[in-house]
């Protein structure tokens, strides 16, 4: 675990491995921080970059729930029906969320469109197939989200990689997140 987001600092500890290793590696999955790109053409010559889906899904829910605040309307449990998964949703979940986006057509949209985008996540089998989707998406979003469009669309080529192999950070994430509960 490298305890730093500066590049020059993430670089020279990579940088220890003997590039024999460094070149083998085919893939690195990451957010979308600026800083990733230089670090892995500079570390690791042979890898592509891989934008986690679990880090292009953030800034759609995100959206998502500011859109659920900026209408006023307070119905409890909301944010958290809106913002789970459908596949996730129990029999009754699915009663609340039906009742949920009664309240604004404009929520019904953004949530269809929200789980549109984690869909093609599940579905699509390659980059190219994945680019075009996901390029269909945001033509579709512009009725509702916003800086989220401009954020996606400048990574597509980095997100649409995640369909070669579907490499996830996932599990990086998790042991991550239980290092920061035990501290």
């Amino acid at each position: 675990m490298i305890d730093s987001h500066k590049q020059d600092d993430i670089i020279e500890i990579l940088k220890q491995q003997p590039i024999e290793i460094r070149e083998k590696v085919e893939e690195i999955s990451v957010d979308m921080w600026g800083g990733f790109p230089k670090v892995v053409k500079e570390v690791f010559p042979n890898a592509k970059i891989v934008i986690d889906r679990f880090h292009v899904m953030q800034p759609v829910l995100k959206e998502l729930n500011q859109l659920r605040k900026q209408t006023g309307v307070k119905i409890k449990g909301s944010r958290f029906i809106l913002l789970k998964n459908n596949i996730d949703l129990t029999e009754e979940e699915k009663v609340k969320l039906e009742t949920v986006l009664k309240y604004s057509k404009r929520w019904r949209l953004a949530y269809t469109l929200k789980e549109d985008f984690r869909s093609i996540f599940e579905t699509c089998k390659t980059p190219e197939d994945g680019q075009e989707q996901l390029k269909e998406w945001l033509q579709k979003a512009q009725v509702v989200y916003g800086a989220v469009l401009e954020t996606i669309h400048n990574h597509l080529d980095n997100i649409c990689n995640y369909f070669l192999n579907r490499t996830s950070s996932g599990v990086m994430e998790g042991l991550n997140n239980r290092i920061k509960l035990i501290k």
